[in-house]
């Protein structure tokens, strides 16, 4: 169960779900709460027994971002330190973790709590929720991730306008624009979720692992690279638990039961 003050994390049945609770403040951003979700992301990635990762918000908001009031109240810092030390790390974090993170998009998520959303593999939305990237109403920059994430899934033009415009884009909006996979109404959100922590804590893991950090390469390399990249990773999967056992399964008439190794 959670050791920390800001988040709440648990890890049972191969599920890890990490929820963001300060919810006082729709969950901002505060420097704790960023450490010890770097903290929460290592323990998910050393657990051989989490197969998914669920990351959530407690009450009516995912995140609405930084938490500006926190940052009024101390002394001038470098943007860069904060985002080198409090952000990046949460976001290399997420997409280097060779496990499946699933976002429960329960509310909003603001500025840097939709790059926390956008940095999920899997977004299921409530109705409710809504993806916003705030960062331009008060003069900066999309950052931990959102300008790296955003043109790859909606094209160049909407994701200037998202993030020039500060544009409020509601959850069917953002399924339609291939932003979130599922949105579903709010009481079935817990529902939808399941469907896929029950999948993924069953799955392949190490090949899904493989799948995304192939997937991740894909977007800086070339046809060639990839074709190569390709026959490095089917090597290691080859090499698994997993793909014999799946194999068997196959010849057997039955179902596999992947150990995730």
């Amino acid at each position: 169960m959670s050791a920390y003050q800001f988040i709440k994390f648990n890890a049972e049945n191969g599920v890890a779900t990490i929820t963001l609770n300060r919810p006082e403040v729709y969950n901002a951003l505060n420097d704790e709460i960023t450490f010890e979700l770097q903290d929460a992301w290592k323990a998910v990635a050393r657990d051989e027994q989490v197969r998914v990762a669920v990351l959530t918000g407690e009450g009516k908001a995912f995140c609405s971002g930084q938490d500006l009031r926190a940052g009024s109240s101390t002394q001038k810092r470098s943007f860069m330190d904060s985002l080198h030390k409090r952000y990046n790390p949460i976001i290399r974090a997420m997409r280097n973790l060779p496990k499946p993170v699933v976002c429960k998009l329960n509310g909003v998520a603001a500025g840097a709590g939709c790059s926390l959303a956008l940095a999920s593999d899997i977004i299921v939305a409530s109705e409710e929720a809504t993806l916003i990237e705030v960062f331009i109403n008060i003069g900066l920059v999309p950052d931990s991730g959102s300008s790296y994430f955003l043109p790859r899934l909606t094209g160049m033009a909407k994701a200037f306008e998202l993030c020039s415009m500060g544009t409020r884009l509601k959850a069917e909006e953002a399924h339609r624009l291939g932003l979130v996979n599922e949105v579903v109404p709010a009481e079935k959100l817990d529902e939808a979720v399941k469907r896929y922590t029950d999948y993924y804590a069953q799955a392949p893991t190490k090949a899904i692992g493989l799948i995304k950090k192939m997937l991740n390469k894909s977007t800086v390399a070339t046809l060639d690279e990839m074709l190569d990249y390709e026959a490095y990773c089917q090597e290691i999967a080859g090499s698994t638990h997993d793909y014999r056992e799946g194999v068997q399964a196959f010849l057997e008439k039955r179902r596999p039961k992947f150990r995730g190794c």
